[in-house]
């Protein structure tokens, strides 16, 4: 099958609908409080949707049923550690994010160490954040071509051109707005294949999971202790927890969200509910791959499989009717428009161009730069979409490059919140050792990307609290008290 007019009209509608939906907001953006927190205003179901649907993106909606389409359900093992990650960043992390007036994460490592340690992990942040999301523009774009035959780069511009049109005109408004949209889009999207799969399949539920039980689809748990296996019980628990604490609790892409909030309390909230939602959604999308392999063992592969990210959207294109095929893209689409360029903007704006370019900068020039920025990053992030076209796995390649960077910063903000013996000087020390050893793992495979956070932080606290028994506290260190500049 090949998708018709209807199809075509269905996913150009969506594109057109929820890029004129995020540019509405663009008529309350007159500040950089309200482009980047929306005035601290979000209720916290808006909260916890937002965050759903920025944990979701293609790379989980292609990527995580063809983990259990060619192995099991080990992967949910990692999802349970998120849980656990979520309550640890609401006991740790977000009540020191709202003591004062802080618009990035980064600013609270600027208050305890000064803007050495903020400076690294800032530009940490903005690096391995443009790499992953160009991954996932990627794996967005590489749905559509394979359904629509559309050639990948054109496919990435337009996907990439609706995402900087509305993000640089609505701001994290229509970015938080958005994604609570888009989330109930996609898991539509996700009921609609598997009715259709169930439909589809001889025998129906009762074929997958005499099928899937048979083929060990439904595996969950994994005690194996080799570090290298991606997906066991102690990556999940270890790995879990330290990705989720690095991501929700530190990355800037997430934590933007919950200054957003309109107390610690409602971030806090919709934060531990998004994990349950999270942990649900992925099961779904296991089944889902579960009842892609029984299918395809009933009915043989149209075509040869490029990668197992390809099942997905080859069931769409061949088995679903015309006008649910189009759904499904739009849905998928949906999963990939929850973009981080506003977030990279903000720490562009106020980590750097407000501390050593123009401290002096008034509102209407801080707006200006705000949006520059915001294009900047959808540019940049295009790129990385085009360069990205000989990636194996996509879940997998950005988790990773998620992971590699997480474990220093994070190994840096547990140093600040527990400790307050580490000055400036030891903490850069810790998070170049906690580099260098994770180059060093990275480099000689000597475990799974799932461990990557765990070993960064716990190298970086290690080293860091070794080292401040040998280097003095810095001198720049700003007491906890000082508030950031007030930009709105």
């Amino acid at each position: 099958m090949t998708l018709t007019w209807l199809d075509y009209a269905v996913i150009a509608g969506y594109l057109v609908a929820i890029t004129a939906f995020g540019s509405w907001f663009a008529r309350f953006q007159k500040t950089t409080r309200d482009y980047f927190l929306n005035d601290r205003s979000v209720p916290w179901w808006a909260i916890c949707f937002t965050i759903v649907a920025t944990e979701t993106s293609t790379l989980s909606f292609i990527g995580v049923p063809a983990q259990a389409f060619a192995g099991n359900m080990t992967f949910l093992q990692l999802a349970m550690g998120y849980i656990i990650g979520r309550l640890l960043v609401s006991l740790l992390f977000i009540p020191a994010y709202f003591r004062g007036e802080l618009f990035t994460s980064y600013e609270l490592l600027h208050r305890r160490f000064g803007p050495g340690v903020k400076n690294i992990a800032a530009v940490i942040f903005v690096v391995t954040r443009t790499l992953a999301d160009g991954v996932r523009l990627f794996a967005t774009a590489l749905v559509i071509t394979v359904v629509t035959q559309v050639p990948v780069t054109l496919a990435i511009v337009i996907i990439g051109a609706a995402m900087i049109v509305y993000t640089t005109r609505g701001g994290v408004s229509a970015v938080i707005w958005t994604d609570v949209v888009q989330m109930f889009i996609y898991v539509a999207g996700a009921l609609v294949v598997f009715a259709a799969l169930l439909q589809q399949i001889d025998g129906g539920w009762n074929a997958v999971v005499a099928a899937g039980e048979a083929a060990g689809k439904f595996r969950v748990f994994d005690f194996t202790l080799d570090p290298r296996r991606v997906y066991t019980f102690w990556a999940g628990l270890f790995g879990g927890v330290a990705l989720t604490l690095a991501t929700h609790g530190t990355d800037q892409f997430l934590v933007q969200r919950l200054l957003s909030a309109k107390s610690a309390k409602t971030a806090a909230t919709g934060l531990i509910l998004s994990g349950l939602i999270v942990f649900v959604q992925f099961a779904l999308f296991l089944v889902i791959g579960v009842a892609l392999y029984v299918f395809y063992q009933q009915t043989p592969l149209p075509r040869p499989l490029a990668t197992n990210d390809e099942v997905l959207p080859l069931f769409v294109v061949t088995s679903l009717s015309h006008g649910a095929a189009g759904f499904i893209v739009a849905a998928i689409v949906a999963a990939a428009l929850s973009p981080s360029i506003n977030a990279l903007a903000a720490t562009t704006v106020n980590d750097f161009y407000l501390k050593y370019v123009r401290p002096d900068a008034d509102q209407a020039t801080l707006m200006r730069v705000s949006k520059a920025a915001t294009v900047f990053w959808g540019v940049a992030q295009i790129g990385v979409a085009l360069g990205a076209q000989w990636i194996r796995s996509v879940l997998d390649t950005g988790l990773a490059v998620l992971s590699l960077a997480a474990g220093p910063v994070l190994g840096a903000f547990l140093v600040g919140v527990l400790t307050e013996r580490v000055g400036s000087r030891a903490m850069i020390a810790g998070m170049a050792s906690g580099v260098a050893v994770l180059a060093w793992v990275w480099w000689t495979a000597a475990t799974a990307w799932t461990w990557y956070a765990f070993i960064g932080s716990s190298v970086t606290f290690a080293a860091a609290f070794a080292a401040s028994f040998v280097v003095s506290n810095s001198p720049d260190s700003i007491p906890d008290s000082a508030s950031s500049a007030n930009h709105a």
